[in-house]
């Protein structure tokens, strides 16, 4: 991991390209609080896990690779990647894409702990800096039924872990600990709000 360098003074926003490498809407709209000008760009980047990759390691190469599959034609922007991955028991839980797969997702994670791992990249050519931010969540031990009804009210098919806790999806929820509120749902806002400064944007 590089370490990014801290800009000399702030720039005015519009004097720098910001791109979010990203096919999300809950990151574009996450990054949109933030008031500063952006465009997105979606990324090329095959996402399958690597032999005895650990979800950290996943989540973290992801995020890099998304930023850097945008940052090669775009070497003059900073560049924004991020990649989720659920952990259950050690394994990997992905967006499950149907009613059916989601089911049985909310049914694995019955009552049990499950980390988010929320992996960020901030890249600037040859510069570029990545984190983790880690959210422990607990599933309230419900019955089929409930979360059947749950998954055919918000129909989260494409929610790592079949819950948005930002929606109805937080009744599913027993507790939430991390130290980004904004990280479970898709891009942790507090620790880009330093990187941003640290590379001379401002944000108010």
């Amino acid at each position: 991991m590089m370490v990014l360098m801290k800009a000399p003074e702030v720039m005015s926003n519009s004097e720098k390209k910001l791109i979010l490498a990203s096919t999300s809407a809950y990151r574009y709209q996450l990054l949109a609080r933030l008031g500063i000008p952006f465009t997105v760009i979606a990324p090329q980047v095959d996402e399958t896990p690597l032999p005895h990759e650990s979800t950290t390691e996943l989540a973290l190469r992801l995020a890099i690779a998304k930023a850097k599959a945008v940052s090669k034609d775009h070497p003059q922007a900073w560049v924004i990647g991020s990649d989720q991955v659920a952990d259950l028991y050690g394994a990997a839980i992905g967006k499950p894409g149907n009613f059916e797969r989601a089911l049985a997702q909310l049914q694995l994670m019955r009552g049990a702990n499950v980390t988010f791992h929320t992996a960020l990249c901030l890249m600037h050519g040859e510069l570029e800096t990545s984190l983790n931010v880690p959210t422990a969540v607990k599933f309230r031990n419900l019955p089929d039924q409930t979360l059947e009804a749950y998954l055919r009210a918000e129909e989260p098919h494409d929610c790592a872990g079949s819950a948005k806790s930002e929606g109805m999806g937080i009744a599913l929820l027993e507790f939430i600990r991390s130290d980004d509120p904004t990280a479970l749902i898709g891009l942790p806002l507090i620790a880009l709000s330093g990187l941003l400064r640290d590379a001379g944007f401002s944000i108010p």
